[in-house]
C-alpha cells in the first residue's frame, strides 16, 4: 500500500521479447472504473489479486495503490461482477540498468497494442531508455487499462 510512481510508453518493436527474464499471462476485469478510483480483479497465471487505485496526480505519474492477494476461486467468482470488457495480456519483465520495465502485449480486442511501464522512486528519477521504447503516454487516460477495457484498441483506428 502506498503511492505508485510510474511512467508509460508505447513500444516500437517486439525486440523486448528476447530480453525478458520472466513472462506471465494476465487476465483482469474492473469492479469499478470510476476516474477517481478503480477496483480491479487480476489473475496472474495461477495467483489472484484485488487492487484499488486512486486518481492520478496532475502529471499522471503518481497515485495511491492498494493490493491484496486473494484466493483464485474468489477472483474467478468476482469476475462475474465485473464491468463489461476484460483485458488479457502477456506481461514481460525486462531489466534495464537499475530498473525493470513491465511490457504488456495485449490480446483479443486489444491485439497489436504494446505498452511499457516503469516504476520509479521519484517523479524526476532518471532511467535508461531501451531502443524499443516509443512515445511516452504517461497521464493519457486512453492508455490506462481501465480505459482500454471499455474502448479497446481495435476501435481506435
Amino acid at each position: 500500500m502506498g503511492i505508485e510512481i510510474e511512467r508509460k510508453f508505447l513500444v516500437k518493436s517486439d525486440v523486448f521479447k528476447k530480453q525478458n527474464y520472466q513472462k506471465n499471462y494476465i487476465k483482469q476485469g474492473y469492479l469499478n472504473s470510476d476516474k477517481n478510483r478503480t477496483v480491479r480483479i487480476r489473475i496472474l497465471d495461477d495467483r489472484a489479486f484485488l487492487t484499488i487505485k486512486g486518481k492520478s496526480n496532475v502529471s499522471g505519474t503518481s497515485r495511491f495503490e492498494w493490493e491484496k492477494e486473494i484466493m483464485l476461486d474468489d477472483a474467478k467468482s468476482l469476475f462475474l461482477l465485473c464491468e463489461d470488457g476484460s483485458i488479457e495480456k502477456t506481461r514481460y519483465l525486462i531489466k534495464q540498468g537499475q530498473h525493470i520495465f513491465e511490457v504488456d502485449d495485449f490480446h483479443g480486442d486489444n491485439d497489436g497494442l504494446m505498452i511499457a511501464e516503469i516504476e520509479l522512486f521519484s517523479e524526476n528519477e532518471l532511467f535508461e531508455k531501451p531502443d524499443w521504447l516509443g512515445k511516452e503516454v504517461t497521464g493519457e487516460l486512453k492508455y490506462y487499462n481501465s480505459s482500454i477495457s471499455k474502448n479497446p484498441f481495435k476501435n481506435w483506428k
